[in-house]
């Protein structure tokens, strides 16, 4: 893995995330996931409480949660507990409709302002579409469910949990945010070879941001006051994801162009050494003069 590349990406994406574009652009996604999960939340949320505290009141759940809550020293989260349990199922959800919404509205414009600043040069061959994007999200996303639903038996264990959950999501963001890093200029087949050549760099960056998205969730951890004042801390926790993605597509943005770059300079290299070759085989070196005329 090239750390001098990963680091040479993520400085120019720090650099740009601080341009005024892109701090404007962070309010698409807020307001067009903000307006998503207020519907949701207005529809469904009451829903939700119901059928955990059914579910809660069927099983006898609350006195065993609430042994353990005294056990942990959070006996103060048991009136509560309910409506953060739901708060803690919607938020895988709301961190990948960020993402898949970053994904298909802010990387193409993403795309067009790193390009025309650091590449103005680089050809672009559309070997990606919208299409594409969301069968190759909608598929990563399967998986990701399916990884998601085979750690939940770790939250026994918190530690590895908190540990396991970046990967995933890192795993997640590098496969979503990779495809439409270059679905503008690179071709179907330059994506693969990118994809082989520098997956472990590409990884690392998604478990990095995996991690920073992680920040977020601490809102949650607020107890009753998360409870309280969700409204806010919903909204606050997605402008700070969409923050976060959009940081993320602009790393990857960056770290997938100059990558795309280096393996056509290559590619060109390599044709122009076959070509050399070709020429000298089929005319041979060239002549020279008799040694009358080279002294002359």
């Amino acid at each position: 893995m090239n750390f001098q590349a990963v680091s040479r990406a993520w400085a120019r994406a720090l650099g740009s995330q601080f341009h005024f574009r892109m701090l404007l652009l962070s309010l698409l996604p807020f307001f067009i996931s903000l307006l998503l999960w207020g519907v949701a939340m207005w529809w469904g949320m009451q829903s939700l409480i119901d059928v955990i505290q059914s579910f809660f009141i069927e099983h006898d759940a609350f006195k065993a949660v609430g042994n353990t809550l005294n056990t942990i020293g959070l006996a103060v989260l048991k009136t509560v507990i309910v409506p953060l349990l739901a708060m803690w199922a919607l938020l895988p959800v709301m961190v990948v409709s960020s993402l898949l919404i970053i994904g298909l509205f802010a990387m193409p414009l993403i795309n067009r302002h790193v390009s025309k600043r650091d590449y103005p040069h680089l050809e672009t061959r559309k070997g990606g579409s919208l299409l594409g994007s969301l069968l190759h999200s909608s598929t990563s996303f399967g998986l990701f469910l399916l990884f998601w639903v085979m750690s939940l038996p770790l939250l026994i264990f918190p530690p590895v949990h908190v540990i396991v959950q970046p990967f995933l999501w890192g795993w997640l963001t590098y496969r979503v945010m990779t495809y439409d890093a270059l679905a503008e200029h690179a071709d179907a087949e330059e994506r693969q070879q990118i994809v082989a050549q520098h997956k472990k760099a590409l990884l690392a960056i998604g478990i990095v941001t995996g991690f920073l998205g992680a920040v977020p969730t601490f809102l949650w951890l607020g107890g009753a006051l998360s409870v309280i004042f969700f409204p806010f801390f919903a909204g606050l926790a997605i402008w700070l994801y969409v923050l976060v993605f959009i940081f993320t597509g602009l790393w990857f943005q960056h770290y997938c162009l100059a990558a795309l770059m280096t393996l056509r300079t290559k590619q060109e290299t390599t044709e122009q050494q076959v070509a050399t070759s070709l020429s000298l085989e089929q005319n041979g070196p060239p002549q020279l003069q008799s040694g009358t005329s080279l002294l002359q």
